[in-house]
């Protein structure tokens, strides 16, 4: 490895410190007092070779486990979805890989033209008016969302659903100080939340938060739901997995004034828990309040079609006392993957796999045999009572090469019995019976 490489020789060293003014490193750190200096050398091991280092790093990239070398069962929010050859192909392309923030349209219309088509294709899925470029991840975007409604409706209160995804309430509840808001949390009832409840809790309330389907796989009365958060004045606002909406009806269609969801289902494998994309739809009403930015069609002084960045409603653009956001960038190539695989699909095959999962659930059921722990109707995940810890029953399944699903004890007091297992395309017949002989070894 050459010290080009590292530029650490002693004349690199000398050129930098008279480049900034200083003689010496000493003088660099003389505002730092001795107390905070380590006085000693690094306790490092000696320098490897790069074929040494390389091997290393190779044998700790080995121990972890992914869903090739272990039948996964596990969901709780990411799941194992095919990702066809084509996502690849097209996010691989340099103009895309390499693409910063487009900033200067005249530059960047390919980057332009696919955030606007993803904006499309996330209203049409979600049956909302307006999408933004994408959010970091389905957590963020939940709380950018209360943000937008404080903003619209000057209340001081969120509520949201104790069946929405534990790490979204969490990062919720961590935002939500910093934005003046009270975090109120609906409890479930049966494995998903009564509208009387949801009425009650959305009073005063900026925004009132759900899943769909709920973090437990179970479905929510989603109309009935949205209807109580609008009759409290609060804007509805449905947490939803797009790979769902082949086959539940869009947020839009059934009075939500705000869809959000995690769209790694859609063209991002799971990547050890990311990066991957959250997305964030709205009524046209709440365009000036969406954080982020927005790609607009429009065209040139010749008549051309273009697109530009119509809105950017961040601190770093606008004044910030009417800022909405302070993210610097959205999750273009990723957002760009679901785009790929959402036209890939198209609607028949969305619909397809939908109804395939829904399937799946109910093999699931039938092949367990085990307690349900909730009677609510399933997609895609199942939990179920294994009659001793959850914990336990996945690290022993784990040893003989399966991952049963996700415990829910972990968020969940007094469900430490509870595993929810998620299905989706790839998981055949086959590997469900295969799920159901560990389980059944493991819990004789």
């Amino acid at each position: 490895m050459g010290t080009g490489y590292l530029a650490l020789t002693d004349a690199d060293r000398e050129a930098m410190l008279r480049a900034i003014g200083v003689s010496s490193l000493e003088e660099l750190f003389a505002d730092i007092p001795e107390q905070l200096r380590l006085e000693r050398e690094l306790a490092l091991a000696p320098a490897a070779s790069e074929v040494e280092i390389e091997r290393e790093l190779t044998a700790l990239a080995e121990r972890n486990v992914h869903v090739g070398r272990e039948l996964s069962f596990l969901g709780a929010g990411v799941y194992d979805h095919y990702v066809p050859a084509i996502v690849e192909a097209v996010i691989s392309r340099p103009e895309f890989l390499t693409a910063y923030t487009p900033y200067q349209p005249e530059l960047s219309q390919g980057v332009l033209q696919a955030i606007f088509e993803y904006q499309t294709v996330i209203c049409e899925l979600t049956g909302m008016e307006v999408a933004n470029a994408s959010g970091y991840d389905g957590a963020t975007v939940a709380a950018d969302a209360c943000f937008m409604a404080a903003h619209a409706t000057g209340r001081g209160k969120i509520a949201i659903a104790e069946t929405v995804n534990p790490q979204v309430r969490q990062v919720v509840k961590t935002y939500a100080p910093g934005f003046g808001l009270e975090v109120v949390e609906v409890p479930h009832s049966g494995g998903v939340i009564d509208p009387a409840a949801f009425l009650a809790a959305s009073q005063g309330a900026a925004a009132a938060i759900f899943q769909q389907p709920n973090f437990f796989g179970c479905l929510e009365q989603a109309p009935d739901l949205a209807r109580a958060a609008t009759g409290a004045g609060a804007l509805a606002v449905a947490h939803v997995d797009p790979l769902s909406l082949g086959v539940l009806e869009a947020p839009g269609n059934y009075g939500c004034q705000i869809a959000i969801g995690e769209g790694q289902a859609a063209g991002n494998r799971l990547s050890f828990g990311g990066p991957h994309f959250g997305f964030l739809a709205a009524k046209k009403d709440l365009i000036r309040r969406m954080p982020g930015r927005i790609v607009g069609e429009t065209t040139d002084r010749r008549g051309r079609r273009g697109f530009v960045l119509t809105f950017q409603t961040r601190e770093q653009h606008i004044r910030r006392e009417k800022a909405t956001s302070n993210i610097t960038t959205n999750q273009s190539l990723c957002a760009l993957a679901g785009l790929v695989y959402l036209s890939w699909l198209g609607s028949n095959g969305l619909c397809k796999l939908g109804e395939t999962c829904t399937g799946l659930v109910e093999l699931l059921k039938k092949e367990l045999d085990l307690p349900l722990a909730f009677a609510a109707p399933s997609f895609k995940e199942l939990a179920v009572h294994l009659g001793r810890s959850a914990e336990e029953v996945v690290r022993e399944a784990k040893k003989k090469g399966v991952n049963p699903g996700y415990p829910l004890g972990r968020d969940y007091p007094g469900m430490e019995d509870v595993l929810l297992v998620a299905v989706t395309e790839k998981r055949s017949p086959a590997d469900i019976e295969r799920l159901a002989e560990v389980l059944g070894e493991v819990l004789a």
